[in-house]
């Protein structure tokens, strides 16, 4: 009898944890949530996260507040995030630099994999290989060639230490032996004036930055680092199609939310994303900027951020990159 008590006593609570799980999953949410960008306004994060917020807001059925929490390489808003109560009301959307900085920053600022739960990857942004038009150069073979004819005059731009732009250039040095200085700049905006003007050569740039220029014919684009050609840029081969295999300079963008979500809200928001990304509104807008939207699941989300991690940390170390 006792035993037969026990047992009606547990599955009572188990199903009174399942049906209080399943009316907060219904329920959520219950006021607007607020998406922390961790950057200045103006950005591939900042359009992306404030397109996104507009559409999963309508799906999901509370505003979506967009709020820049800029500093430190995306370190503070990151940090603000971490912080939060795991109620599904703060979310993360971030770049690259959520793991990059968790080797290239010392002490860690954060442990990504412990600290936050991946929700969803929400837009794929490949880097494109940009030169100087004053070296007369169309190919990254070319390129090769002209760092080794020239030891020691070869210039590279980025938006900052330890962003894709320095770490993908960085990466193209280890798989091609080739010398280049690395100057970094507050962002992309200062660098294509130099490159323009032929005092830095060449640069991994984000899609959307390059554009302007390579549009005007004032730079030119020699190549796609990711897995297929862009539909911004038709007629520039990928990286691979030139000889160099798996080279990849994902500007990829994720959301997340604090470790500890209950796991009916993750489901709901991944459900409410990935309908948002569906839409063909939200397709268009990211389009003209050369972001293709994603949606994946939280598990798929997850090993893709730790595999990117692996990579960087592997080229931070392989490269001897320190912050100072």
């Amino acid at each position: 009898m006792k035993i037969r008590n026990y047992a009606a006593t547990v599955i009572s609570a188990l199903l009174s944890v399942t049906l209080a799980s399943s009316a907060l999953a219904q329920s959520y949410p219950t006021r607007p949530i607020r998406l922390i960008l961790p950057y200045n306004p103006g950005g591939i994060v900042d359009f992306v996260g404030r397109a996104l917020a507009q559409q999963l807001g309508s799906e999901i059925g509370q505003a979506i507040v967009s709020e820049n929490r800029a500093g430190a390489g995306a370190v503070v808003g990151t940090d603000a995030v971490i912080r939060s109560a795991p109620d599904g009301y703060t979310l993360l959307l971030v770049d690259p630099a959520l793991v990059i900085n968790q080797t290239l920053l010392d002490p860690k600022p954060y442990d990504v994999f412990k600290d936050l739960e991946a929700i969803s990857i929400v837009s794929s942004a490949p880097n494109v290989v940009v030169v100087s038009e004053a070296l007369n150069i169309t190919t990254t073979q070319q390129l090769v060639a002209y760092a080794k004819a020239n030891p020691g005059k070869l210039n590279y731009a980025s938006p900052g230490v330890g962003t894709t732009g320095h770490l993908g250039a960085e990466m193209f040095k280890l798989r091609t032996g080739i010398e280049a200085t690395h100057i970094p700049y507050k962002g992309s905006g200062g660098a294509f004036p130099d490159i323009i003007d032929n005092k830095v050569q060449f640069t991994f740039a984000s899609i959307a930055s390059a554009l302007p220029f390579t549009s005007a014919n004032r730079v030119v684009a020699i190549a796609i680092a990711g897995d297929r050609r862009s539909p911004v840029y038709p007629n520039v081969p990928t990286l691979e199609e030139q000889g160099f295999a798996n080279f990849a300079v994902d500007t990829w963008l994720t959301l997340f939310a604090p470790a500890g979500l209950p796991p009916e809200i993750r489901d709901k928001l991944n459900a409410s994303v990935n309908a948002a990304l569906a839409k063909p509104e939200l397709k268009a807008q990211l389009a003209t900027i050369g972001v293709e939207p994603r949606g994946t699941s939280p598990a798929e989300a997850a090993a893709f951020v730790k595999a990117e991690y692996d990579k960087w940390r592997d080229i931070i170390v392989d490269a001897k990159i320190k912050t100072n």
